[in-house]
Protein backbone atom coordinates (compact mmCIF):
# COMPACT_ATOMS: atom_id res chain seq x y z
CA UNK A 1 0.00 0.00 0.00
CA UNK A 2 1.18 3.33 -0.57
CA UNK A 3 1.98 6.03 2.16
CA UNK A 4 -0.35 8.72 2.19
CA UNK A 5 1.28 11.78 1.11
CA UNK A 6 2.16 14.71 3.83
CA UNK A 7 -0.55 17.03 4.07
CA UNK A 8 0.28 20.49 1.96
CA UNK A 9 -0.62 23.82 3.60
CA UNK A 10 -2.40 26.01 1.52
CA UNK A 11 -1.65 29.76 3.25
CA UNK A 12 -4.52 31.62 1.52
CA UNK A 13 -6.50 28.88 3.87
CA UNK A 14 -4.39 28.11 6.63
CA UNK A 15 -6.08 29.32 10.20
CA UNK A 16 -3.01 32.33 10.41
CA UNK A 17 -1.40 31.89 13.57
CA UNK A 18 -1.14 34.64 16.66
CA UNK A 19 2.40 35.45 16.91
CA UNK A 20 3.21 35.88 20.59
CA UNK A 21 6.44 36.75 22.13
CA UNK A 22 6.80 35.59 25.67
CA UNK A 23 9.62 37.25 28.47
CA UNK A 24 10.30 39.90 26.61
CA UNK A 25 12.87 42.77 28.13
CA UNK A 26 10.97 45.78 29.07
CA UNK A 27 11.87 47.61 26.09
CA UNK A 28 10.13 44.69 24.06
CA UNK A 29 13.57 43.66 22.57
CA UNK A 30 14.30 39.42 22.96
CA UNK A 31 12.43 36.63 24.62
CA UNK A 32 11.00 34.09 22.44
CA UNK A 33 8.98 34.15 19.61
CA UNK A 34 6.01 31.58 19.26
CA UNK A 35 3.13 31.11 17.29
CA UNK A 36 -0.06 30.09 18.78
CA UNK A 37 -2.78 28.07 16.45
CA UNK A 38 -6.10 27.71 18.15
CA UNK A 39 -6.84 24.51 16.41
CA UNK A 40 -5.11 20.51 16.05
CA UNK A 41 -4.28 18.75 12.88
CA UNK A 42 -1.23 18.74 10.31
CA UNK A 43 0.58 20.26 13.01
CA UNK A 44 4.36 19.54 11.96
CA UNK A 45 3.12 21.20 8.18
CA UNK A 46 1.69 24.27 10.21
CA UNK A 47 4.62 24.39 12.24
CA UNK A 48 6.81 24.29 9.12
CA UNK A 49 4.94 27.16 7.21
CA UNK A 50 4.30 29.31 10.73
CA UNK A 51 7.75 31.29 10.48
CA UNK A 52 8.23 30.88 14.34
CA UNK A 53 11.11 28.74 15.85
CA UNK A 54 8.43 27.41 18.41
CA UNK A 55 4.14 26.69 17.84
CA UNK A 56 1.95 25.57 20.09
CA UNK A 57 -1.25 23.88 18.89
CA UNK A 58 -4.19 24.22 21.23
CA UNK A 59 -6.17 20.43 21.24
CA UNK A 60 -8.81 21.56 24.09
CA UNK A 61 -9.64 24.45 26.38
CA UNK A 62 -12.41 25.18 28.95
CA UNK A 63 -12.24 27.20 31.88
CA UNK A 64 -10.11 24.52 34.24
CA UNK A 65 -7.15 23.95 31.29
CA UNK A 66 -5.64 23.54 28.20
CA UNK A 67 -4.47 20.47 26.72
CA UNK A 68 -1.75 21.48 24.21
CA UNK A 69 1.14 20.07 21.51
CA UNK A 70 4.46 21.88 20.71
CA UNK A 71 6.51 22.04 17.77
CA UNK A 72 9.55 22.80 16.01
CA UNK A 73 9.92 23.65 12.60
CA UNK A 74 11.03 19.59 12.12
CA UNK A 75 9.66 17.85 15.19
CA UNK A 76 7.37 17.64 18.19
CA UNK A 77 9.18 18.86 20.67
CA UNK A 78 6.84 18.05 23.83
CA UNK A 79 6.78 20.36 26.39
CA UNK A 80 7.77 24.46 26.66
CA UNK A 81 6.94 27.00 29.36
CA UNK A 82 7.24 29.65 26.74
CA UNK A 83 4.99 27.80 24.44
CA UNK A 84 2.44 27.16 27.51
CA UNK A 85 2.67 30.72 29.00
CA UNK A 86 2.15 32.03 24.93
CA UNK A 87 -1.04 29.64 24.66
CA UNK A 88 -2.25 30.72 28.37
CA UNK A 89 -2.16 34.49 27.16
CA UNK A 90 -3.88 33.79 23.83
CA UNK A 91 -7.08 31.92 25.07
CA UNK A 92 -7.36 33.65 28.30
CA UNK A 93 -10.48 35.67 27.47
CA UNK A 94 -12.00 33.17 25.01
CA UNK A 95 -11.41 30.21 27.37
CA UNK A 96 -12.81 32.05 30.60
CA UNK A 97 -10.11 30.69 31.92
CA UNK A 98 -10.02 30.24 35.65
CA UNK A 99 -7.05 31.91 38.08
CA UNK A 100 -5.37 28.24 38.66
CA UNK A 101 -5.52 25.46 35.55
CA UNK A 102 -4.13 22.66 34.55
CA UNK A 103 -1.87 22.55 31.74
CA UNK A 104 -1.47 19.03 29.28
CA UNK A 105 1.34 19.12 27.25
CA UNK A 106 2.76 16.53 24.35
CA UNK A 107 1.20 13.78 22.62
CA UNK A 108 -0.35 11.75 24.92
CA UNK A 109 0.42 8.46 23.24
CA UNK A 110 4.31 9.41 23.00
CA UNK A 111 5.19 7.27 26.62
CA UNK A 112 8.49 8.05 27.78
CA UNK A 113 9.77 9.66 24.45
CA UNK A 114 10.92 13.35 23.66
CA UNK A 115 7.22 14.16 22.67
CA UNK A 116 5.44 12.34 26.01
CA UNK A 117 3.00 14.34 27.84
CA UNK A 118 3.81 16.43 31.33
CA UNK A 119 1.14 18.07 33.43
CA UNK A 120 1.73 21.71 34.68
CA UNK A 121 -0.60 23.74 37.15
CA UNK A 122 -0.49 27.44 36.40
CA UNK A 123 -1.88 30.42 37.51
CA UNK A 124 -2.52 34.27 36.69
CA UNK A 125 -0.90 36.59 38.78
CA UNK A 126 -0.78 40.72 38.65
CA UNK A 127 -1.62 39.80 34.75
CA UNK A 128 1.37 37.42 34.05
CA UNK A 129 0.97 33.41 33.80
CA UNK A 130 3.14 31.43 35.86
CA UNK A 131 3.77 27.53 35.86
CA UNK A 132 4.52 25.87 38.85
CA UNK A 133 8.27 24.59 38.91
CA UNK A 134 8.08 22.19 41.42
CA UNK A 135 10.12 22.57 45.27
CA UNK A 136 13.29 23.70 44.91
CA UNK A 137 16.10 21.49 47.07
CA UNK A 138 19.93 23.15 47.26
CA UNK A 139 23.25 21.87 48.96
CA UNK A 140 25.94 23.93 49.09
CA UNK A 141 29.46 21.78 47.20
CA UNK A 142 33.20 22.34 46.86
CA UNK A 143 34.13 22.75 43.11
CA UNK A 144 36.70 24.28 40.97
CA UNK A 145 35.19 26.88 38.06
CA UNK A 146 39.02 27.78 37.25
CA UNK A 147 38.32 26.06 34.19
CA UNK A 148 35.90 28.32 33.31
CA UNK A 149 37.39 31.22 34.08
CA UNK A 150 36.20 31.96 37.70
CA UNK A 151 37.41 31.67 40.88
CA UNK A 152 37.78 28.59 42.11
CA UNK A 153 37.10 29.52 45.72
CA UNK A 154 33.68 30.93 45.47
CA UNK A 155 30.78 29.06 47.13
CA UNK A 156 28.78 27.19 44.80
CA UNK A 157 25.32 25.39 44.73
CA UNK A 158 23.40 22.37 43.55
CA UNK A 159 19.45 23.52 43.20
CA UNK A 160 17.19 21.12 41.07
CA UNK A 161 13.56 19.79 40.73
CA UNK A 162 14.34 17.26 39.02
CA UNK A 163 17.47 17.45 37.05
CA UNK A 164 20.27 19.44 39.19
CA UNK A 165 22.22 22.82 37.51
CA UNK A 166 25.07 24.07 39.39
CA UNK A 167 24.69 27.87 40.76
CA UNK A 168 27.48 30.04 41.27
CA UNK A 169 27.49 33.94 41.75
CA UNK A 170 29.50 36.33 40.14
CA UNK A 171 30.80 39.63 41.22
CA UNK A 172 28.57 42.10 39.10
CA UNK A 173 26.48 42.32 35.62
CA UNK A 174 29.66 43.68 34.10
CA UNK A 175 31.35 40.15 35.06
CA UNK A 176 28.22 38.28 34.18
CA UNK A 177 28.11 39.76 30.67
CA UNK A 178 31.58 39.34 30.03
CA UNK A 179 31.75 35.47 30.68
CA UNK A 180 32.46 33.55 27.50
CA UNK A 181 30.90 29.77 27.28
CA UNK A 182 33.03 27.01 26.53
CA UNK A 183 30.97 24.00 25.71
CA UNK A 184 33.73 21.60 27.05
CA UNK A 185 34.66 23.25 30.16
CA UNK A 186 30.71 23.63 31.11
CA UNK A 187 30.14 20.11 30.72
CA UNK A 188 33.43 18.94 32.42
CA UNK A 189 32.55 21.07 35.26
CA UNK A 190 28.59 19.79 35.15
CA UNK A 191 30.06 16.25 35.17
CA UNK A 192 32.49 16.57 38.19
CA UNK A 193 29.71 17.63 40.79
CA UNK A 194 26.70 15.58 39.07
CA UNK A 195 24.65 18.34 37.62
CA UNK A 196 23.27 19.20 34.02
CA UNK A 197 23.34 22.84 33.91
CA UNK A 198 25.19 25.70 34.41
CA UNK A 199 23.69 29.04 36.38
CA UNK A 200 25.81 32.52 36.78
CA UNK A 201 24.32 34.91 38.45
CA UNK A 202 24.85 38.58 40.14
CA UNK A 203 22.08 40.94 42.04
CA UNK A 204 20.05 43.82 40.67
CA UNK A 205 20.22 43.86 37.08
CA UNK A 206 18.84 46.54 34.26
CA UNK A 207 15.25 47.93 34.55
CA UNK A 208 15.30 47.24 38.54
CA UNK A 209 15.64 43.65 38.21
CA UNK A 210 16.43 41.88 41.46
CA UNK A 211 18.92 39.38 39.70
CA UNK A 212 20.45 38.81 36.42
CA UNK A 213 21.12 35.46 35.57
CA UNK A 214 22.96 33.49 32.35
CA UNK A 215 21.87 29.91 32.04
CA UNK A 216 24.35 27.34 29.91
CA UNK A 217 23.81 23.55 29.31
CA UNK A 218 25.89 21.63 26.84
CA UNK A 219 25.10 18.44 28.54
CA UNK A 220 21.17 19.69 27.70
CA UNK A 221 21.72 20.08 23.65
CA UNK A 222 22.46 23.84 24.11
CA UNK A 223 25.06 26.08 24.83
CA UNK A 224 23.26 28.88 26.19
CA UNK A 225 19.42 29.70 26.82
CA UNK A 226 17.41 32.73 26.16
CA UNK A 227 14.16 32.05 28.64
CA UNK A 228 14.92 29.60 30.85
CA UNK A 229 12.10 29.01 33.50
CA UNK A 230 13.70 26.08 35.61
CA UNK A 231 16.70 27.68 35.83
CA UNK A 232 15.31 30.70 37.32
CA UNK A 233 13.28 28.56 39.87
CA UNK A 234 16.70 26.62 40.79
CA UNK A 235 18.20 29.81 40.92
CA UNK A 236 15.39 31.57 43.26
CA UNK A 237 15.97 28.10 45.40
CA UNK A 238 19.35 29.10 45.97
CA UNK A 239 18.61 32.59 47.23
CA UNK A 240 15.64 31.12 49.70
CA UNK A 241 18.05 28.60 50.87
CA UNK A 242 20.89 31.70 51.71
CA UNK A 243 17.77 34.20 52.53
CA UNK A 244 18.27 36.36 50.09
CA UNK A 245 15.06 36.68 48.98
CA UNK A 246 12.64 39.66 49.98
CA UNK A 247 11.02 39.01 53.35
CA UNK A 248 8.33 41.81 51.99
CA UNK A 249 7.53 39.80 48.87
CA UNK A 250 6.48 36.73 47.28
CA UNK A 251 7.83 37.70 43.54
CA UNK A 252 11.16 38.57 42.47
CA UNK A 253 11.70 40.20 38.79
CA UNK A 254 15.06 38.26 37.21
CA UNK A 255 17.03 39.51 33.85
CA UNK A 256 17.92 36.56 31.56
CA UNK A 257 21.54 38.11 29.90
CA UNK A 258 22.22 35.97 27.07
CA UNK A 259 24.26 37.99 24.77
CA UNK A 260 21.70 39.80 21.81
CA UNK A 261 18.44 38.22 23.15
CA UNK A 262 17.93 39.61 26.54
CA UNK A 263 14.68 38.36 28.74
CA UNK A 264 12.37 39.33 31.55
CA UNK A 265 10.99 37.00 33.66
CA UNK A 266 9.09 36.27 37.10
CA UNK A 267 9.64 33.88 40.19
CA UNK A 268 6.95 33.10 42.73
CA UNK A 269 8.20 32.22 45.64
CA UNK A 270 7.07 30.66 48.94
CA UNK A 271 9.08 28.07 52.10
CA UNK A 272 8.10 24.56 51.39
CA UNK A 273 9.25 21.38 53.30
CA UNK A 274 13.08 20.78 51.90
CA UNK A 275 13.65 24.03 49.87
CA UNK A 276 11.42 26.61 48.07
CA UNK A 277 8.47 26.07 45.91
CA UNK A 278 8.77 27.91 42.86
CA UNK A 279 6.05 29.75 39.91
CA UNK A 280 8.24 31.31 36.42
CA UNK A 281 6.43 32.83 34.88
CA UNK A 282 6.26 36.35 32.50
CA UNK A 283 4.85 39.27 30.30
CA UNK A 284 3.52 38.05 26.75
CA UNK A 285 3.04 40.60 23.59
CA UNK A 286 1.75 40.51 20.44
CA UNK A 287 4.09 40.26 17.58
Amino acid sequence: MNAEPAPIIDSETAPVPHLRRVFAAPDGSGGKQVAVFLDGGDEQARAAASGAPLSVFVQAADPTGLRLRVFTPTREKGSSDSAAIAALSAVQGSAGLLDVVEVTQGDPVAGDSEAGGEVQMAQLCGGEWLLRQGVVTVQAVTADLSTLGLSPTEPVWVAGTGRPNLVAEVADLGALDAFVPDDAAVSGVNRATGTTGLILFCVGGPARADVSFRAFGPLKGFTEDAASSNMLACLTGVLGHLGRLPADSTLIRAAQRRPGQPARLSAQYAPADGGTEVWVGGRVTPV
